[in-house]
């Protein structure tokens, strides 16, 4: 009776550790839990049934603690609140004699909340900062659809926050290597292209369906589409939007070597509508005309229907030089656009070779990288705005007087990407990349080769 009644005060015990934990954090609630039994059966403490039955026990006791500590319904399983906050120096120059050289301190801060819910539901937010933009005529501050950076300057004005992400996520199908979800609300971008096509900081408003099918442990085919507002015309009933659809085939041969192929298509319709009176204008580099639609207005000419190809392949090495932790990958890709609705100028690819992986301590990578974004390739407002050119003048090749000045980010540009990124830890990082680049169409311009360097220090939780 005595060696029961000590037993029985042990499980009751560890029911009240697990509870504990439990009441701290969902998130390491199972792990914290499960060591401390897995230890205890060790020592031979418990059995390999008792320690079944005692993580039984404190899963039930988790869910009502949970509920109980948070506040949240009992159809809440668990939350994760993540982010990052990067520092950052920028410096621009040009061999022109007109560009002035010039240097600016950023930083960006995103954080956000995801919920897990019974059902496979999920919600999710996420805040970032951002220099406000502006749209010709409007007095309201938009964030810049492709960058979360602030700027260090003003006097130490208070800065801007706005909402990065807001969505829900339904998966509908997660067995038997079969999977599909459907996510609605403003997202992260469901597309794997490159930043070729999408700025990384770019985050769609909408609603998007992503799947996968395992074929097998070598093979597995990956696909995501999209249906997303470009904007909301009140005075017309042909509302911009874009829709698109990706598939993507993943192998892994064997141990060392690894390939993936994908293919994609996107569309805006009423591409009309995108002037520079509607929506923020970033970037550039389209042919666009005036126009009396919307008032006086800066309109895309052509429209933007391209087929995108991607393919890689990766070789992994044992070891990786220069005190590189683990496994050593070497990959080299390339992306490809045509777009057929532009008669001219609607070609871009780029190629590149990437050495090693960072992200977790002491790992690290080395990018080179050739583009040739030609001007009516894609939409120039989603493409990656650190990708630029220097403009002497508003009069762009393809926009005479419509253009802007100085350094700016867009299509009909070409050059080099230089990029390394070192871990210091699995959370702290430091990156520091180099872009070389020129104008494609060079008409109205004198030849004007700039470069955009930039150093991060990021901490990501």
């Amino acid at each position: 009776m005595k060696t029961i009644k000590t037993k029985n005060t042990t499980k009751l015990a560890l029911f009240a550790s697990a509870a504990a934990l439990a009441a701290f954090t969902s998130q390491t609630h199972a792990q914290s839990s499960d060591a401390l039994i897995d230890k205890l059966v060790d020592k031979g403490v418990l059995t390999v049934d008792e320690a079944k039955d005692l993580r039984t026990e404190a899963d039930k006791d988790f869910k009502t603690a949970f509920a109980a500590k948070t506040g949240m319904p009992d159809w809440v399983s668990s939350y994760k609140i993540s982010g990052d906050v990067r520092g950052r120096f920028e410096q621009f120059g040009a061999n022109n004699a007109a560009y002035i050289d010039r240097a600016r301190l950023r930083y960006r801060i995103r954080a956000g909340l995801t919920v897990n819910m019974l059902d496979n539901l999920e919600a999710g937010f996420r805040l970032t900062s951002a220099d406000p933009t502006s749209i010709k005529g409007s007095t309201v501050p938009n964030g810049n659809v492709v960058s979360g950076n602030t700027t260090m300057q003003d006097n130490f004005t208070k800065k801007m926050v706005y909402f990065d992400a807001a969505y829900g996520k339904w998966t509908m199908i997660n067995s038997d290597g079969k999977l599909l979800a459907l996510t609605v609300g403003k997202m992260d971008n469901p597309f794997q292209f490159t930043p070729m096509v999408f700025d990384p900081d770019i985050t769609p408003e909408g609603l998007a369906l992503t799947g996968g099918y395992t074929i097998n442990d070598k093979h597995n085919i990956a696909f995501a589409s999209g249906f997303f507002v470009m904007d909301e015309e009140s005075s017309s009933t042909q509302d911009p939007y874009m829709y698109g659809a990706q598939i993507q085939w993943n192998a892994k041969w064997n141990d060392k070597w690894s390939s993936s192929v994908g293919v994609g298509a996107l569309a805006i319709m009423t591409p009309n509508q995108l002037g520079t009176n509607n929506v923020p204008y970033v970037n550039q580099g389209n042919t666009r005309v005036n126009s009396t639609v919307n008032g006086s207005s800066d309109i895309l000419k052509y429209n933007y229907t391209p087929i995108i190809a991607d393919a890689s392949v990766t070789y992994t090495f044992d070891n990786g030089p220069f005190l590189y932790t683990g496994a050593f990958p070497v990959k080299l890709a390339a992306e490809a656009i045509n777009n057929p609705g532009a008669p001219n100028n609607n070609n871009a690819y780029w190629v590149g070779l990437t050495f090693g992986k960072s992200g977790a301590k002491k790992t690290w990578d080395l990018t080179y990288r050739y583009e040739y974004l030609e001007a009516d390739a894609w939409y120039d407002q989603m493409v990656d705005d650190d990708f630029g050119a220097y403009y002497s003048s508003p009069n762009t090749p393809n926009n005479p007087g419509l253009g802007l000045k100085g350094y700016v980010g867009g299509t009909n540009v070409r050059g080099h990407l230089i990029k390394g990124v070192y871990s210091f830890t699995d959370s702290l990082s430091f990156t520091a990349s180099a872009f070389l680049d020129d104008l494609i169409n060079q008409t109205g311009e004198s030849k004007t080769g700039s470069v955009h360097f930039m150093a991060d220090l990021m901490w990501k939780f």
